[in-house]
């Protein structure tokens, strides 16, 4: 039997709205939409053919719903930015077709005669489609038929870059991690090498959906869903980067690839062939040119994402009602020139470091104190309206304090060697009227221990505010790809301990980092597991599961 022929033959009920003069208030226009869906939902024709559906292998993705909950249907979550609890806007995708005015739950296929001309899943923008949409429940997946994995490419969502930036960033504590054993480096080598292909397959996937759907590279900048995770593809760049200044470190440079100084004046020696650190000339000045090219192009990023985000059309905009963690996102890249300075300032000479390392700190200061403004709001939205759907996402608040303390650390412990190297006309200028360079860049190194300290404690806040909100329990017990905020903002949690343990002498607090890093492995294995699972069970890269929704 067709599907134009079950529609025409079975007796499915399509819910009907009676007609409403204009005249009529909207709590009155809500009673009687409640009314109805309820009568729809507990009727037991409808109960009947869906099981009848599911045996034509009929789409059954949205049901009409407004402010519904029913025991039979899965809610919908909130997402990155948030939306109401329960209900999934239409997308431009939406398998909800229209007749006669009312929705219908199936999808029409393309080659049958009773599809409307308007109902064609196309590849249209849905801001041609009505506004506001109607609010829309969608049906467990089970009861969906399979489409092809060209069409699960268009709901590919710059959020599956939080893989590689999870992956990289296992790979990155295992490289610094305090407890070593023989093969630990090549284990995290191994992972890292796992994650360049992940970027790669992700990066190709992402392309075939610009190509493929148009409309879509507009919409994944403009709807703030999506938008909020663009800057994972920045930050896996840089968790990356990292990752090749630390193994090229172990594998390539016997463990050292500090600058060689040759003196005040002194020409370098010609450099020996046979020796292994023949090429950190090479290595260094690409360390330089990437370092600076990240900065410029991460910061006009942020300053052109959050300029489309301020300027969206109102229905489309956030709510602080629904503010998330996520909404730091686009600063974040930044806070992470931080982190590069402080790994690759000891490859430079003294006058380039010192360059960078002013640099690393102005940008580590801009994005810790955005961050902090978008913290206050989050805080009271936690207060006023309870904690999110997606839990997980909580634990990206840990990130900024973390990865900044761990920065500030890394940039202030190559100070003593950029003075012992720079020019003293350069250094007159820097330290005024103290001459004792040694005392000085002490100073500097004491002080930002005690800054990482400092912030060390407001991430820890975080983190386990993140914990006893996962384990008060999780509205959503399904996958997201926001699960992947388990690990990658507690990355930087662990590098910071490991980088404050090894300051302060604290064997505890080392082994406290060692205890994070076996800690994140398990993580990182179970979601990608979950991750893997999702994909087959439909749970995500599908119409109306993901961010682009």
């Amino acid at each position: 039997m067709s599907l134009s022929q079950y529609i025409r033959t079975s007796s499915w009920p399509v819910p009907v709205l009676p007609t409403l003069p204009n005249t009529t208030s909207s709590a009155a226009r809500a009673s009687v939409i409640s009314s109805t869906a309820q009568d729809f939902l507990s009727s037991s024709t409808f109960h009947n053919n869906i099981i009848q559906a599911s045996s034509h292998r009929t789409s059954l993705l949205p049901i009409m719903a407004t402010n519904v909950q029913h025991p039979h249907l899965a809610p919908t979550l909130e997402s990155a930015g948030g939306t109401a609890k329960g209900h999934q806007s239409v997308p431009s995708n939406s398998t909800a077709t229209t007749v006669n005015g009312s929705f219908v739950p199936f999808k029409l296929e393309a080659n049958d005669t009773t599809t409307p001309p308007s109902a064609a899943d196309t590849d249209t923008d849905d801001a041609e489609l009505p506004e506001p949409r109607q609010l829309l429940e969608r049906i467990p997946t089970v009861l969906q038929p399979s489409i092809p994995w060209r069409k699960r490419l268009m709901h590919f969502t710059f959020a599956w870059y939080t893989v590689t930036l999870s992956t990289s960033g296992v790979s990155l504590v295992l490289a610094i991690t305090p407890h070593r054993f023989r093969g630990l480096s090549t284990i995290g080598l191994v992972i890292f090498l796992l994650d360049l292909l992940f970027f790669l397959i992700i990066t190709t996937a992402i392309t075939l959906r610009f190509v493929l759907y148009k409309s879509t590279f507009r919409r994944a900048f403009t709807r703030p869903h999506e938008a909020l995770f663009v800057p994972t593809f920045f930050l896996s760049i840089a968790a990356i980067l990292c990752n090749v200044a630390e193994y090229a470190r172990i594998f390539l440079f016997d463990g050292d690839i500090s600058y060689q100084f040759h003196g005040s004046g002194s020409p370098p020696s010609a450099p020996d062939e046979d020796n292994p650190r023949a090429s950190l000339t090479s290595f260094a000045t690409f360390l330089c040119v990437a370092f600076w090219f990240f900065s410029g192009l991460t910061f006009l990023a942020s300053v052109i994402q959050y300029h489309l985000l301020f300027t969206v059309k109102t229905e489309r905009r956030l709510s602080l009602t629904t503010i998330t963690p996520a909404w730091v996102l686009p600063i974040f890249p930044v806070m992470l020139i931080g982190t590069l300075a402080g790994s690759f300032s000891r490859t430079q000479s003294p006058s380039a470091a010192i360059g960078m390392i002013c640099a690393g700190l102005a940008a580590q200061g801009l994005g810790l104190l955005v961050s902090f403004f978008f913290f206050s709001s989050y805080l009271s939205r936690l207060m006023a309206f309870g904690l999110p759907a997606q839990r997980a996402g909580m634990f990206i608040a840990v990130g900024p304090p973390s990865f900044t303390g761990a920065a500030v650390i890394s940039m202030a412990s190559d100070i003593p060697r950029v003075f012992a190297q720079l020019d003293s006309s350069r250094i007159a200028i820097l330290t005024g009227a103290m001459t004792n360079t040694d005392t000085l860049a002490a100073g500097v190194r004491l002080g930002a221990i005690w800054l990482g300290v400092f912030l060390w404690g407001l991430g820890f806040w975080f983190f386990v505010s993140a914990v006893a909100g996962c384990v008060a329990g999780m509205q959503d017990k399904r996958f997201h790809l926001s699960w992947w905020s388990t690990v990658f903002p507690n990355v930087g949690f662990t590098i910071a301990s490991i980088k404050i343990g090894a300051g302060l002498g604290s064997e505890g607090v080392l082994w406290m980092g060692s205890g994070m890093t076996v800690a994140l492995v398990l993580a990182w294995a179970f979601i990608g597991y979950r991750c893997v699972r999702a994909v087959v069970k439909r749970e995500i890269v599908w119409p109306g599961h993901d961010e682009d929704s």
